[in-house]
């Protein structure tokens, strides 16, 4: 599932491509991935332009000059791609967003969607979201502060979005490594030390893994050689058995709360 570097990336690119651009035409194929009747969705985006692309934990929102929002979640499968009916992937869109210059299609919405909604409405949607982990205001003490009280391990709570938006299961993983911390460690057990390493690793990771196009190998647009090379700055996910670049140790693959997790006995070990 895309997660705040995959989000990030595709928000700067997408400004570059369709910021400032009009709508000219809108396809449906699954009626399912948006909230209105295809002929309403139609109606309140063609004409309207893309002045703004807003990313918030693992959404992205399309701001209409019309005063609408489009709400877009991913979810598990979901990806964009931007441009011709030649260049695109041979995969099924479920909706189409037609512009001057290309189109931009959503594909594999099937848990995903696309939502249009009102300012009013998609602030309330986005309301129980947790503060961005770029946020100037989430600072070490902060970053700290939310977890607070929460019982539980550790893990879990790190992609809890209502404790911070937009960490999920493979940058908790590459966070937890960078800290030394061990995933399924309970979160009262956490000292002041390991909050501070933590909150820093996580900003380094995500910064990093944005900067080199996430780690969905799922190009944008044609040519595009930027996308998906954070996967070769991974160091412990979906890497079971190969060596810890820190230790030399090999990584171990488990579960916690029903997720796949994985981690470095070594550099990661019980408290």
């Amino acid at each position: 599932m895309p997660e705040w570097p995959e989000m990030e990336h595709y928000r700067k690119l997408l400004m570059e491509r369709i910021g400032g651009q009009r709508i000219v035409g809108v396809e449906i194929v699954r009626p399912q991935s948006i909230n209105v009747d295809p002929g309403e969705f139609a109606r309140e985006t063609i004409g309207s332009a893309v002045w703004y692309v807003e990313r918030r934990g693992k959404y992205l929102i399309f701001h209409l000059d019309n005063g609408k929002r489009l709400l877009l979640h991913l979810m598990v499968g979901g990806s964009l791609f931007f441009g011709s009916e030649e260049e695109r992937p041979d995969r099924t869109a479920q909706i189409t967003l037609q512009f001057p210059n290309g189109n931009l299609y959503f594909i594999g919405l099937r848990l995903g969607y696309l939502h249009l909604l009102s300012v009013k409405d998609a602030a309330g949607r986005l309301a129980e979201l947790g503060p961005d982990p770029m946020d100037r205001r989430l600072d070490a003490a902060a970053f700290a502060a939310r977890f607070a009280g929460k019982r539980g391990m550790l893990k879990p709570a790190l992609t809890d979005q209502s404790n911070v938006a937009g960490i999920g299961n493979c940058y908790a993983d590459e966070m937890l490594h960078k800290a030394g911390i061990r995933p399924d460690v309970p979160v009262p057990q956490v000292d002041a030390a390991g909050w501070q390493r933590l909150h820093g690793a996580m900003r380094t990771v995500l910064e990093e893994a944005a900067a080199h196009g996430g780690y969905m190998e799922m190009p944008l647009y044609a040519g595009d050689t930027q996308t998906g090379k954070a996967a070769q700055l991974l160091q412990v996910y979906d890497r079971e058995g190969e060596p810890c670049p820190k230790c030399g140790g090999a990584i171990v693959k488990t579960e916690v709360s029903g997720r796949k997790t994985f981690f470095c006995p070594v550099c990661q070990p019980e408290p």
